[in-house]
Protein backbone atom coordinates (compact mmCIF):
# COMPACT_ATOMS: atom_id res chain seq x y z
CA UNK A 1 0.00 0.00 0.00
CA UNK A 2 1.45 3.36 -0.96
CA UNK A 3 1.59 6.14 1.60
CA UNK A 4 -0.53 8.50 -0.53
CA UNK A 5 -3.51 6.14 -0.16
CA UNK A 6 -2.79 5.02 3.37
CA UNK A 7 -4.80 6.47 6.22
CA UNK A 8 -3.86 6.76 9.85
CA UNK A 9 -6.48 4.14 10.68
CA UNK A 10 -5.21 1.58 8.15
CA UNK A 11 -1.65 2.12 9.33
CA UNK A 12 -2.63 1.57 12.97
CA UNK A 13 -4.51 -1.60 12.02
CA UNK A 14 -1.44 -2.95 10.20
CA UNK A 15 0.82 -2.06 13.15
CA UNK A 16 -1.51 -4.06 15.41
CA UNK A 17 -1.30 -7.02 13.00
CA UNK A 18 2.50 -6.80 12.98
CA UNK A 19 2.66 -6.70 16.78
CA UNK A 20 0.44 -9.77 16.96
CA UNK A 21 2.62 -11.67 14.49
CA UNK A 22 5.80 -10.73 16.35
CA UNK A 23 4.34 -11.67 19.74
CA UNK A 24 3.44 -15.17 18.51
CA UNK A 25 7.14 -15.81 17.96
CA UNK A 26 6.32 -18.27 15.16
CA UNK A 27 8.13 -16.56 12.28
CA UNK A 28 11.74 -16.56 11.18
CA UNK A 29 14.24 -13.94 12.25
CA UNK A 30 14.37 -12.63 8.68
CA UNK A 31 10.59 -12.23 8.53
CA UNK A 32 10.60 -10.67 12.00
CA UNK A 33 13.12 -8.07 10.83
CA UNK A 34 11.03 -7.28 7.74
CA UNK A 35 7.93 -6.84 9.88
CA UNK A 36 9.84 -4.67 12.35
CA UNK A 37 11.04 -2.44 9.49
CA UNK A 38 7.50 -2.17 8.12
CA UNK A 39 6.20 -1.33 11.59
CA UNK A 40 8.84 1.35 11.99
CA UNK A 41 7.84 2.96 8.69
CA UNK A 42 4.16 2.81 9.64
CA UNK A 43 4.89 4.34 13.03
CA UNK A 44 6.76 7.21 11.38
CA UNK A 45 3.81 7.71 9.02
CA UNK A 46 1.37 7.80 11.95
CA UNK A 47 3.54 10.25 13.87
CA UNK A 48 3.64 12.54 10.83
CA UNK A 49 -0.14 12.34 10.44
CA UNK A 50 -0.61 13.23 14.10
CA UNK A 51 1.78 16.16 13.74
CA UNK A 52 -0.21 17.43 10.73
CA UNK A 53 -3.45 17.11 12.67
CA UNK A 54 -1.99 18.97 15.63
CA UNK A 55 -0.79 21.78 13.34
CA UNK A 56 -4.24 22.01 11.73
CA UNK A 57 -5.94 22.18 15.13
CA UNK A 58 -3.51 24.91 16.21
CA UNK A 59 -4.26 26.88 13.04
CA UNK A 60 -8.00 26.52 13.52
CA UNK A 61 -7.95 27.53 17.17
CA UNK A 62 -5.61 30.46 16.47
CA UNK A 63 -7.97 31.71 13.77
CA UNK A 64 -10.91 31.60 16.19
CA UNK A 65 -9.23 33.85 18.76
Amino acid sequence: MSNNKMTYETAIKRIEEIISLLEKNEISLDESMKLFEEGSRLTAFCNEELKKAEQKITELTDNND
